[in-house]
């Protein structure tokens, strides 16, 4: 069951192994920085279910672990439940929140949905782009994108 008075936050990419895991990792640790465990339940989830039960990718753990970030939680797709549990179903790019859009199952749910980089638009960026297919570099800009909006999305919604 959940707590009607927590703050219920789904971050979504598309196979739920590198950027969502990644921004459920970062908000985690400024949330417990910031000594409001409590106050919020964190979660990530793919469009796909292609990666269901494997662990975060092993290059995208490495980066995130030499910033002092553990990702540990495990790939699961997004159900029609997550519409109606969470009270923020945050996107990493266009597509996935189209994505989002699609399964919605009621649209009054259409409010919870939004893209994670507009928290921070003195990013100039819309998108957190998928590393998965490139080199080293892809997966510390994806780190360096989702701090920042991150920390701009608890200063958003702190209780």
């Amino acid at each position: 069951m959940t707590d009607p008075d927590r703050i219920r936050i789904l971050f979504v990419c598309l196979g739920n192994i590198c950027r969502s895991p990644t921004a459920e990792s970062v908000f985690r640790q400024r949330v417990e920085a910031a000594g409001l465990r409590e106050a919020f339940e964190i979660d990530s989830a793919g469009i796909l279910d292609v990666h269901q039960g494997q662990p975060a990718d092993a290059r995208m753990r490495r980066h995130a672990s030499q910033r002092g970030y553990e990702l540990d939680s495990i790939s699961r797709p997004v159900v029609p439940e997550d519409f109606a549990r969470f009270d923020h179903i945050v996107a990493m790019d266009h597509q996935n929140l189209a994505d989002l859009l699609s399964l919605l199952p009621d649209p009054a749910f259409h409010s919870k949905l939004s893209l994670l980089l507009d928290e921070a638009p003195e990013l100039n960026r819309r998108e957190v782009p998928d590393p998965y297919y490139g080199g080293a570099a892809g997966f510390e800009e994806v780190l360096d994108l989702v701090e920042t909006a991150c920390d701009r999305l608890l200063e958003r919604l702190e209780p």
